[in-house]
């Protein structure tokens, strides 16, 4: 997601910890391990919890679109920082000297369409199977769902995740992606989170949807690496369409350009033929194609569409299990998405 850092979009990672000791092991053939999602795990509390996140991510698909890459990337956001526990959600205690994730400068773009969603389908949720599902899960869920809607795959959602205490904004800057990162900085981030360059290339096709701000991609346009110059790795039409939205300087902060411009509403591997092409809107897009590392994936997914989505249905699965949290020491299950838990 990435809507990257504001463009973050990120995604995942390891599918943690089963036990700690060969003797825990032994003993538990027929136990899930401590940290192990399943898809099972509300087979008797919540039978029915895809369906009720279904009910408002359908409608929210229909009623506000741009709930789809909004959710997509908050998921990533979360994820990414503290693991996928949901701190992302959680609002600023108002006397408190620390902001929560969600008020950090990376996150203030996040679409308020995306909270909302999580929100109703928690409503929902309670309303069934009162204190028993977590917002981690039904942010992963709806994550899920929002692929599906814009034509990606749909896969299992494992689930078992506990909503994390602890939300702070200072710990995002340092584990979200830039907009100028360079493969060598998104590789050293994606490998902190367990995740792979493979992993990396396939996360980065979140951004066949979604927009992002000018400010992200502003400098490529005008002074690239301060050369005062454009980054001669723009397709010149492309450039001369930004340049058109975006000017230099006293732009309107609210104007956004789609990561994907040829089929900017649609989940499908166009972002990777982009690349290739030259029409990467953030330089840590292009960057996937310019570096030799990673190039030969991004020609390998432009080139088939159904290996990008069974890839990235994979990655999502992987990513949704980074920091996963479990027990009262760490985490429970919140009643309101947006409260902080002591």
């Amino acid at each position: 997601m990435m809507s990257f850092s504001s463009a973050p979009f990120p995604a995942l990672f390891l599918l943690l910890l089963v036990s700690n000791s060969t003797a825990n092991a032994a003993n538990s053939s027929n136990r899930r391990p401590r940290y192990q999602l399943s898809l099972d795990y509300y087979a008797k509390s919540c039978p029915q919890v895809d369906q009720l996140v279904a009910s408002i991510t359908s409608q929210q698909f229909k009623e506000a679109p741009i709930s789809a890459p909004a959710t997509i990337r908050l998921f990533f956001h979360d994820c990414f920082v503290e693991g996928c526990d949901a701190s992302i959600l959680i609002s600023s205690k108002a006397a408190s000297k620390e902001f929560a994730e969600k008020d950090a400068e990376d996150n203030k773009e996040l679409a308020v369409e995306a909270f909302d969603t999580i929100n109703k389908a928690k409503a929902v949720v309670e309303s069934k199977c009162p204190g028993v599902v977590s917002c981690a899960d039904i942010l992963a869920i709806a994550a899920r769902d929002f692929v599906h809607l814009a034509g990606g795959p749909y896969y299992q959602v494992k689930k078992g995740r506990w909503d994390g205490k602890l939300s702070m904004a200072s710990r995002v800057p340092s584990n979200l992606p830039r907009a100028n990162a360079t493969v060598d900085d998104l590789l050293r981030l994606f490998n902190s989170k367990g995740l792979t360059l493979e992993d990396l290339v396939i996360l980065s096709g979140a951004h066949t949807i979604g927009f992002a701000h000018c400010r992200h991609f502003v400098s490529r346009l005008y002074d690239y690496k301060g050369t005062r110059q454009p980054d001669p790795s723009i397709d010149p039409r492309l450039l001369k369409a930004l340049k058109m939205s975006c000017p230099h300087y006293g732009g309107n902060t609210d104007i956004v350009a789609p990561f994907d411009v040829t089929t900017p509403f649609s989940f499908d591997n166009a972002y990777y033929g982009n690349l290739e092409a030259k029409m990467g809107l953030l330089a840590s897009d292009q960057a996937l194609f310019l570096d030799p590392r990673t190039r030969p994936l991004v020609q390998g997914l432009a080139k088939d569409k159904q290996k990008f989505l069974q890839a990235f249905a994979a990655a999502m699965d992987k990513m949704g299990s980074i920091g996963v949290k479990r027990g009262r020491r760490h985490g429970r299950e919140r009643k309101d998405c947006s409260l902080h838990m002591g």
